[in-house]
């Protein structure tokens, strides 16, 4: 089976909705983290980790827009408006630190120019919790999450471009 990750907001490769793109530096969205659906995590999977980044960001490392660990495994789905306190995620998960500062979605604010890619990941994980606190670095999280990886699966969609 494939690991594949999806949303009823946009589609794979294309524009991200102005509901998902934040509020504040000089954008007007909602700020709202999509509905997201996953299936066929890889066997074995312990717990899941959802992230959103942008490698086009114009600081030299990228631009973490939202980390989720701690996903219990059976998790197939996230709603839109995950709040910034974790409203609406299955008990046990959390948010950690993104580069807004914050735990918590934030959502597309590129700068003008050509567009942006957020790439949205799930990823499958051998382990079923890891110890993490909101106030870690996305890097440190990140670096957690890639040494428990069993797998990931990808969605992006694009903004900016004026």
């Amino acid at each position: 089976m494939t690991f594949i990750l999806t949303s009823p907001a946009f589609v794979n490769g294309e524009g991200l909705p102005e509901a998902q793109v934040f509020n504040g530096m000089g954008h007007t969205g909602k700020n709202l983290s999509p509905a997201l659906s996953w299936s066929g995590a890889p066997e074995g999977t312990k717990s899941l980790a959802m992230s959103l980044y942008d490698p086009d960001a114009p600081t030299g490392s990228g631009w973490w827009h939202w980390v989720v660990v701690n996903l219990p495994a059976g998790t197939d789905r996230l709603p839109e408006g995950i709040g910034p306190n974790g409203e609406g995620l299955p008990p046990g998960a959390i948010q950690t630190r993104t580069d807004f500062g914050t735990p918590g979605y934030g959502g597309a604010a590129p700068p003008p120019g050509a567009p942006h890619r957020y790439i949205f990941r799930i990823h499958a994980l051998s382990v079923s919790h890891l110890d993490v606190i909101p106030d870690m670095s996305s890097a440190m999280v990140g670096f957690m999450v890639n040494a428990h990886s069993l797998g990931t699966a990808t969605l992006v969609a694009l903004y900016g471009g004026n």
